[in-house]
């Protein structure tokens, strides 16, 4: 019987690979377990470099995030804003995506440390709109006369804007229906002086009509 076969020629790669791949799999059920583990890690690798690869996948987004808790009515500053990377999908719609885009403007909610900063965080245009008041609601900062008034109010409350008549037992309303948008922390770091702002929504006409009277005459509300 002949035991033994000489190959004339140098062999190849895979039929070395598949007589290791036979002496393992006849071998022992250990043999067959290590053998099944490595394979599995093997695939698992590839899948994972394949995900690596893929475009989008993992891919990071430059956005603003904040250095430090910051209370409403903060005016951000250089020292308060960074730039850091987070995975797309869970970058939140209208996040900055420069610190120009924020520096200089006043926070209209509190945000915490390492927190994205958003259109929606931040007074302007975009804030006034995401309230039921009309697709052109502008946003108008009210010091009302009695301070303590402000800390009944919380974002989305509905107000009126009160003032007082030629005659004191004759109040004028300003504006019905208000929505609150922020209210404003007081410090030197804020603007205000007396108390907190209040920040409201109104649509143009209402908001001339109480801005010009806020230059003249003591405001307050009244909650719904």
């Amino acid at each position: 019987m002949e035991r033994w076969r000489y190959h004339s020629g140098p062999r190849t790669l895979a039929p070395l690979l598949r007589e290791r791949w036979d002496v393992l799999w006849r071998g022992s059920g250990f043999g067959r377990t290590l053998l099944l583990r490595r394979a599995t890690a093997a695939v698992l690798v590839g899948v994972a470099a394949v995900l690596a690869l893929t475009p989008g996948t993992g891919s990071a987004v430059a956005v603003v995030v904040a250095t430090r808790d910051l209370a409403p009515g903060t005016v951000l500053q250089a020292n308060e804003v960074t730039m850091r990377g987070l995975p797309a999908p869970v970058v939140p719609d209208g996040a900055a995506r420069t610190p120009t885009t924020v520096l200089g403007r006043t926070l209209a909610a509190p945000v915490r440390r390492g927190e994205p900063f958003t259109d929606v965080r931040l007074t302007g245009p975009e804030l006034a709109r995401t309230v039921p008041v009309g697709p052109d609601a502008v946003s108008v900062p009210l010091r009302l006369a009695d301070p303590d008034v402000a800390a009944l109010l919380r974002p989305g409350a509905t107000v009126d804007v009160v003032t007082v008549g030629e005659r004191q037992d004759e109040p004028v309303v300003l504006a019905r229906s208000a929505r609150v948008l922020a209210v404003l922390e007081a410090g030197p770091r804020t603007g205000t002086r007396d108390g907190r702002l209040v920040l409201v929504a109104l649509d143009p006409v209402a908001a001339t009509r109480v801005a010009a009277a806020s230059l003249s005459q003591t405001l307050t509300v009244t909650l719904h």
